[in-house]
């Protein structure tokens, strides 16, 4: 099919099982999409020559506890917390064991909870899409304390990864992340005034099983090299999101 379809200058690769509890109930399809199937995009890339940019997760960060600049994966050893961040890390390194064996060019990006319109709702999906969900349909959700992460709204984000092809740096690793941290508490209550849920639906609970606490994001190098930069606000971008929502699923 690439074949057919090509010549490629350059592929994105989003394919992935997405979520650590996804990853738990549905282990074998996790580790089949996200490790044998980049293995595949790698073996077309060695013999096509196409650039890759191919999308990690800030779950490969483990429980850092400090700042998650990309080199710490590279200076200090990390202990994934779910099957999920594993094959992240795995993918990460198929793709540079095919840098030094047959040359190719790579980009990777750490995603940090992007969030926006076009995200349809399942129980595995990003805490904002599903909290967001049950607000605007009467349906209960769980904040578990203790936890802070930072937001980008889709549109940011996808400006950001469409820089990757025309500031092209093989090799380099970028997080692309959100400029200020909120508590999951303070996500919530975000949600409840912009939706007028009621607060009965929210129940709070205790921090989350091997669930990274804090996700204190350095997004520098995105910033110097593409041009990365939050332009909508926590608050807005909610917004904006429960607007197409309400659209998609008919919530009056």
């Amino acid at each position: 099919v690439f074949d057919a379809m090509g010549p490629f200058d350059y592929v994105y690769n989003l394919a992935a099982e997405f979520g650590r509890w996804n990853g738990e109930d549905f282990y074998e399809t996790l580790w089949r999409t996200n490790a044998v199937g980049t293995k595949n995009i790698i073996r077309l890339q060695e013999r096509l020559k196409f650039r890759l940019v191919h999308f990690s997760s800030s779950e490969v960060y483990g429980d850092w506890p400090n700042l998650m600049v990309e080199t710490v994966m590279d200076e200090h050893e990390i202990k994934q917390l779910n099957d999920y961040a594993m094959t992240k890390w795995v993918n990460e390194m198929q793709i540079r064991n095919s840098a030094a064996m047959f040359k190719t060019e790579s980009v990777v990006v750490r995603l940090f909870n992007t969030y926006g319109p076009g995200e349809y709702y399942s129980p595995y999906r990003s805490v904002n899409c599903r909290f967001l969900y049950c607000a605007l349909h009467g349906l209960p959700w769980t904040v578990f304390r203790g936890h802070s992460r930072t937001s980008t709204y889709l549109a940011d984000t996808v400006r950001t990864l469409a820089a990757t092809s025309s500031n092209f740096r093989s090799g380099e690793t970028y997080n692309i992340g959100g400029s200020k941290m909120h508590t999951i508490e303070e996500l919530s209550d975000i949600i409840l005034k912009v939706t007028g849920a009621s607060p009965g639906l929210v129940k709070y609970k205790e921090s989350e099983i091997l669930t990274t606490k804090v996700k204190k994001v350095d997004v520098t190098k995105s910033v110097r090299d593409l041009g990365h930069r939050d332009t909508v606000g926590l608050e807005e971008g909610v917004r904006l999101t429960a607007e197409w929502m309400r659209k998609v699923y008919d919530v009056r």
